[in-house]
């Protein structure tokens, strides 16, 4: 990796014979617009060389120069290179000019005399538009593509479900990019392994670095994330860094965004769209060099609805989105998690690897797992721990099901969880009850002892009744 990580991915060009404000055109890009891959220019001659060489996405170019003027590399430059996105820069406010380069393909056109946060913007709107561009070539080359191109960077989460594979390769597709990504998933998916990916393949020079924001109030959010300086607040003895500076060119994963107060959200708005902070106790700004993911297990278009989180970070955060599938949809992977954690919690409690019965995976698919990975990883723990002979007991796991479901049921169902609600005509008790064992057999893979389970009876009375 490089000491300093480069942004954007593709470089920046500057031409201008004039030394003095190509320097400081340099600086200007460096410091408010946080852009370190600058190549600059001040021979307009080598200019096409330099293209051929060096992957370039934006071109700014000096209007008047000796050899070549900027309208005749403009010309070349769109003929040969269309990708690229050129601005033009000029010492003088000519209307014409300006329009007959655009008519040229120019993306923008600036005077120099005008404000540089203008200037700013300009190239940084340039830039995004090239890196959408290399987004979606990398997305279509994944996805017609079906072989990950780093499949040690997901080598953490156990699957062979191809919905998740697909949540793969859309990951190695956005990662590389610097506008936020947000992750959701219900509680237990393994939303944070994701995050490592996407770090992972960023091939960020910096750290990552994790903050759960939920329960932080307004003081702890902006201490943890901005930082402060000495006597900043009572107890401020000494400065501290906040953990945006401490994951400077890495990755800044914030965990359920969704429980972000009102005022938090403001403020990590702020950051997202200026990219600069300030520490608490200071007056001047620090500029943010972390790219930053974010995940939830909320449903934010709920809280949307219902005035709880603020629809314009919404939009800043969803430039990307992550969708990680629950447990109970991605079922032909619990064998595969089953025997993993078997074998981690073996190894954490010192003890020889047990041998699960065939009917535990049975069992365990026809379970929802409300605490998805997390709940499976658990219960395999415990039913190890209690472990002594050869073959694994499956009474632990029955009696914790067995306890979820009785606690699901203590409320009383409405219509709407009442499947024969919406039909016309009322089936029969016993249809019914022919209907509901040959359902039971069927999840249960034909094993009566798991069937009569998910029916709450005794085996007997299944066996019994099966053959009336």
């Amino acid at each position: 990796m490089n000491e300093k990580a480069l942004y954007p991915q593709f470089g920046v060009l500057l031409v201008d014979d004039e030394l003095p404000w190509l320097r400081r055109l340099g600086m200007t890009l460096e410091g408010p617009g946080a852009l370190t891959n600058l190549i600059q220019c001040s021979d307009s001659r080598q200019v096409m060389d330099l293209l051929a060489e060096r992957e370039v996405g934006v071109v700014l170019l000096d209007l008047t120069m000796p050899h070549l003027s900027g309208e005749q590399l403009l010309e070349k430059i769109v003929a040969e290179h269309p990708q690229i996105r050129v601005i033009i820069l000029s010492g003088m406010n000519q209307l014409d000019t300006a329009v007959r380069c655009m008519r040229l393909g120019s993306f923008d056109y600036f005077v120099k005399t005008e404000d540089e946060e203008r200037l700013v913007e300009g190239v940084l709107r340039a830039v995004r538009m090239v890196e959408l561009e290399y987004e979606n070539r990398a997305m279509r080359r994944t996805f017609f593509d079906d072989e990950l191109e780093f499949p040690e960077a997901f080598a953490s989460v156990i699957t062979a479900d191809p919905a998740v594979k697909k949540v793969f390769k859309y990951v190695e597709a956005v990662a590389p990019s610097r506008q936020p990504i947000l992750i959701t998933g219900e509680s237990g998916v393994g939303k944070e392994l994701i995050a490592k990916a996407i770090h992972q393949l960023g091939r960020s020079s910096g750290p990552l670095v994790s903050v759960n924001v939920a329960g932080l109030d307004d003081n702890h959010f902006s201490d943890s994330l901005f930082g402060h300086t000495r006597g900043a607040f009572t107890g401020a003895d000494n400065p501290r860094s906040g953990m945006i500076e401490k994951a400077a060119e890495g990755t800044l994963f914030l965990d359920e965004i969704g429980d972000l107060s009102p005022v938090s959200q403001v403020k990590l708005l702020r950051l997202l769209q200026e990219g600069e902070y300030y520490p608490l106790g200071s007056d001047k700004p620090k500029q943010m060099s972390a790219r930053v993911v974010v995940s939830t297990h909320q449903d934010l278009e709920q809280r949307m609805a219902t005035g709880e989180f603020r629809r314009d970070l919404y939009y800043r955060l969803i430039s990307h989105h992550v969708q990680v599938p629950p447990l109970r949809q991605r079922k032909g992977d619990l064998p595969l998690l089953l025997e993993h954690f078997l074998q981690k919690a073996a190894c954490q409690l010192n003890k020889k690897k047990p041998t699960p019965p065939p009917e535990l995976a049975v069992l365990l698919a026809t379970y929802g797992f409300p605490g998805n990975i997390r709940e499976l990883e658990a219960m395999v723990h415990d039913a190890v721990s209690q472990h002594a002979g050869r073959i694994l007991s499956m009474q632990s796991f029955a009696e914790r099901i067995g306890q979820q479901k009785a606690g699901q049921a203590v409320s009383t169902p409405g219509a709407e969880d009442n499947p024969f609600s919406a039909q016309a005509e009322l089936p029969t008790l016993q249809r019914a009850g022919e209907l509901l064992v040959a359902e039971a057999l069927r999840r249960a893979a034909g094993n009566q002892s798991i069937a009569a389970r998910l029916l709450g009876i005794s085996q007997p009375a299944l066996s019994k009744r099966l053959k009336r």
